[in-house]
Protein backbone atom coordinates (compact mmCIF):
# COMPACT_ATOMS: atom_id res chain seq x y z
CA UNK A 1 0.00 0.00 0.00
CA UNK A 2 1.17 3.49 -0.81
CA UNK A 3 1.73 5.57 2.33
CA UNK A 4 2.47 8.88 0.61
CA UNK A 5 3.49 10.35 -2.71
CA UNK A 6 5.88 13.31 -2.97
CA UNK A 7 7.09 15.46 -5.81
CA UNK A 8 10.05 17.66 -4.86
CA UNK A 9 12.51 19.80 -6.75
CA UNK A 10 16.30 19.73 -6.27
CA UNK A 11 16.17 22.59 -3.75
CA UNK A 12 13.82 20.62 -1.48
CA UNK A 13 10.63 22.49 -2.26
CA UNK A 14 7.69 20.10 -2.17
CA UNK A 15 5.54 20.61 -5.25
CA UNK A 16 3.06 17.80 -4.56
CA UNK A 17 2.35 15.96 -1.35
CA UNK A 18 -0.36 13.34 -1.04
CA UNK A 19 -0.58 11.39 2.21
CA UNK A 20 -2.76 8.28 2.17
CA UNK A 21 -1.75 7.20 5.68
CA UNK A 22 -0.87 9.92 8.20
CA UNK A 23 2.47 9.65 10.01
CA UNK A 24 2.35 7.99 13.45
CA UNK A 25 2.93 11.25 15.32
CA UNK A 26 0.50 13.08 13.03
CA UNK A 27 0.39 16.76 12.27
CA UNK A 28 1.72 19.04 9.58
CA UNK A 29 5.06 19.57 11.33
CA UNK A 30 5.76 15.82 11.33
CA UNK A 31 4.90 15.57 7.63
CA UNK A 32 7.26 18.43 6.82
CA UNK A 33 10.03 16.83 8.87
CA UNK A 34 9.62 13.50 7.05
CA UNK A 35 9.51 15.24 3.65
CA UNK A 36 12.69 17.14 4.49
CA UNK A 37 14.52 14.00 5.66
CA UNK A 38 13.49 12.06 2.58
CA UNK A 39 14.62 14.87 0.30
CA UNK A 40 18.04 14.93 1.96
CA UNK A 41 18.43 11.17 1.57
CA UNK A 42 17.35 11.15 -2.07
CA UNK A 43 19.40 14.16 -3.22
CA UNK A 44 22.59 13.12 -1.48
CA UNK A 45 22.38 9.50 -2.61
CA UNK A 46 25.00 8.45 -5.15
CA UNK A 47 23.67 7.55 -8.61
CA UNK A 48 25.40 4.16 -8.54
CA UNK A 49 23.00 2.96 -5.82
CA UNK A 50 19.46 1.70 -6.38
CA UNK A 51 16.40 3.93 -6.19
CA UNK A 52 15.11 2.13 -3.09
CA UNK A 53 15.72 3.21 0.51
CA UNK A 54 14.40 1.71 3.70
CA UNK A 55 13.24 4.49 5.99
CA UNK A 56 11.50 3.85 9.33
CA UNK A 57 8.68 1.42 8.55
CA UNK A 58 8.53 2.41 4.87
CA UNK A 59 10.30 1.57 1.70
CA UNK A 60 11.07 4.73 -0.26
CA UNK A 61 11.08 4.38 -4.04
CA UNK A 62 12.15 7.44 -6.00
CA UNK A 63 13.05 8.50 -9.49
CA UNK A 64 14.48 11.72 -10.82
CA UNK A 65 13.11 13.33 -13.96
CA UNK A 66 14.94 16.52 -14.96
CA UNK A 67 14.98 18.63 -11.78
CA UNK A 68 12.14 16.83 -10.00
CA UNK A 69 12.20 13.88 -7.65
CA UNK A 70 9.11 11.64 -7.65
CA UNK A 71 8.98 9.68 -4.40
CA UNK A 72 6.60 7.00 -3.15
CA UNK A 73 6.66 5.48 0.33
CA UNK A 74 5.21 1.98 0.50
CA UNK A 75 5.06 -0.97 2.86
CA UNK A 76 8.31 -2.87 3.35
CA UNK A 77 6.94 -5.99 1.65
CA UNK A 78 5.71 -4.27 -1.54
CA UNK A 79 7.35 -4.75 -4.94
CA UNK A 80 9.81 -1.96 -5.71
CA UNK A 81 9.82 -2.40 -9.48
CA UNK A 82 6.04 -2.11 -9.68
CA UNK A 83 6.25 1.25 -7.96
CA UNK A 84 9.04 2.45 -10.24
CA UNK A 85 6.62 1.72 -13.06
CA UNK A 86 3.93 3.60 -11.13
CA UNK A 87 6.14 6.68 -10.98
CA UNK A 88 6.96 6.37 -14.67
CA UNK A 89 3.29 6.10 -15.67
CA UNK A 90 2.45 9.17 -13.57
CA UNK A 91 5.18 11.13 -15.36
CA UNK A 92 3.81 9.92 -18.71
CA UNK A 93 0.32 11.04 -17.65
CA UNK A 94 1.61 14.51 -16.76
CA UNK A 95 3.61 14.67 -19.96
CA UNK A 96 0.60 13.70 -22.08
CA UNK A 97 -1.74 16.08 -20.30
CA UNK A 98 0.54 19.12 -20.30
CA UNK A 99 2.42 18.14 -23.50
CA UNK A 100 6.01 18.16 -22.27
CA UNK A 101 5.47 18.92 -18.60
CA UNK A 102 7.79 21.15 -16.58
CA UNK A 103 7.93 22.24 -12.96
CA UNK A 104 6.01 25.44 -13.70
CA UNK A 105 3.09 23.42 -15.11
CA UNK A 106 2.91 21.59 -11.81
CA UNK A 107 3.16 24.77 -9.73
CA UNK A 108 0.52 26.73 -11.63
CA UNK A 109 -1.83 23.82 -12.29
CA UNK A 110 -1.50 21.93 -9.03
CA UNK A 111 -5.25 21.26 -8.86
CA UNK A 112 -5.12 19.48 -12.24
CA UNK A 113 -2.08 17.47 -11.11
CA UNK A 114 -3.98 16.37 -8.01
CA UNK A 115 -6.95 15.41 -10.21
CA UNK A 116 -4.69 13.24 -12.36
CA UNK A 117 -3.17 11.64 -9.27
CA UNK A 118 -6.62 11.00 -7.78
CA UNK A 119 -7.78 9.31 -10.96
CA UNK A 120 -4.66 7.16 -10.92
CA UNK A 121 -4.45 6.30 -7.21
CA UNK A 122 -7.22 5.97 -4.69
CA UNK A 123 -6.75 5.48 -0.94
CA UNK A 124 -3.17 4.33 -1.36
CA UNK A 125 -3.89 1.77 -4.07
CA UNK A 126 -3.54 2.01 -7.83
CA UNK A 127 -7.00 2.46 -9.25
CA UNK A 128 -6.45 2.63 -13.01
CA UNK A 129 -3.43 1.86 -15.18
CA UNK A 130 -4.73 2.86 -18.60
CA UNK A 131 -3.25 6.21 -19.57
CA UNK A 132 -6.02 6.79 -22.11
CA UNK A 133 -8.76 6.07 -19.56
CA UNK A 134 -7.25 8.33 -16.88
CA UNK A 135 -6.80 11.26 -19.26
CA UNK A 136 -10.34 10.86 -20.59
CA UNK A 137 -11.73 11.00 -17.04
CA UNK A 138 -9.68 14.08 -16.19
CA UNK A 139 -10.86 15.86 -19.33
CA UNK A 140 -14.44 14.86 -18.55
CA UNK A 141 -14.08 16.34 -15.05
CA UNK A 142 -12.76 19.56 -16.59
CA UNK A 143 -15.85 19.85 -18.78
CA UNK A 144 -18.06 19.51 -15.71
CA UNK A 145 -16.35 22.41 -13.92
Amino acid sequence: MIRFFLLQNRQGKTRLSKWYVPPPAGGTAEKQRIESEIHKMVVLRDKKFTNFIEYNNYKIIYRRYAGLFFTIAVDITDNELAYLETIHLFVELLDSYFSNVCELDIVFNFNKVYNILDEYMLAGEIQETSKKEILERVRLLEKLE
